[in-house]
């Protein structure tokens, strides 16, 4: 096998290694759901994600095929991974939090997800 190629699945495997570690130690150090939510979200977007890389460069540079389930993998855990974690935050944020524990926001509605409510809302 190439130097060059060993150092850049190496580089990956490093990579997501520390990552990984980075992640759990953030899990258990950091102190409430809010916090712990970003060390996992990193640890498994990056962490995983170099390991399906190192993966998919092994296989292509020096198996000689091309390995579609790493990446199919990497693009789905690069697209749900932050979409649970929002999800997770907003339902963090109703279940627990007060409206005025919240920072303001400059809408006529709060946190609503529209500027204006649809018309059958309205009780005009």
């Amino acid at each position: 096998m190439n130097m060059f190629v060993e150092i850049v699945i190496s580089f990956f495997l490093v990579v997501a290694g520390i990552f990984g570690l980075v992640g759990s130690f953030g899990m258990v150090k950091l102190k409430d759901t809010m916090q712990r939510l970003h060390a996992p979200t990193k640890a498994t977007t990056v962490g995983v994600g170099g390991v399906l890389i190192a993966s998919m460069v092994y296989f292509l540079l020096v198996k000689g095929t091309l390995s579609f389930h790493e990446l199919l993998i990497t693009l789905f855990l690069f697209l749900t991974a932050p979409v649970s974690a929002h999800f997770i935050a907003k339902t963090f944020i109703q279940a627990k939090m007060k409206p005025e524990e919240l920072p303001g926001s400059e809408s006529d509605y709060g946190w609503a997800i529209y500027d204006d409510p649809p018309t059958y809302y309205d009780k005009d």
